[in-house]
C-alpha cells in the first residue's frame, strides 16, 4: 500500500480518514490498521473497489496505492 499517495488522494478531495472509515461501515481504527497494514490487515477487493469509485481512481491510480513495490536492500 502506498500510503502518501492513498492520503494525497484523501486531501484532494477534502476527505477524512474518519469520513471514509463512515462510508465504508468501517471503524476508524480498522481503517487505520488497513492502511498501515498493521498486523497482516489488508482491504478486501471490495473495499478497494469502494476506495477506487470514491475517488474516481484510474486503474493506474489503483494500482500505485494498492500494490506498492516493496522493495528492500539485502546485505549481499
Amino acid at each position: 500500500m502506498n500510503k502518501p499517495l492513498f492520503n494525497s488522494y484523501l486531501a484532494k478531495r477534502s476527505d477524512t480518514q474518519a469520513a471514509l472509515a463512515t462510508a465504508m461501515g468501517l471503524s476508524l481504527s480498522r481503517l487505520n490498521a488497513k492502511i498501515n497494514e498493521a498486523n497482516g490487515a489488508s482491504f478486501t477487493q471490495t473495499e478497494m473497489a469502494f476506495v477506487i469509485e470514491r475517488y474516481n481512481l484510474s486503474g493506474d491510480e489503483a494500482c500505485e496505492v494498492f500494490f506498492a513495490l516493496k522493495v528492500s536492500k539485502s546485505d549481499t
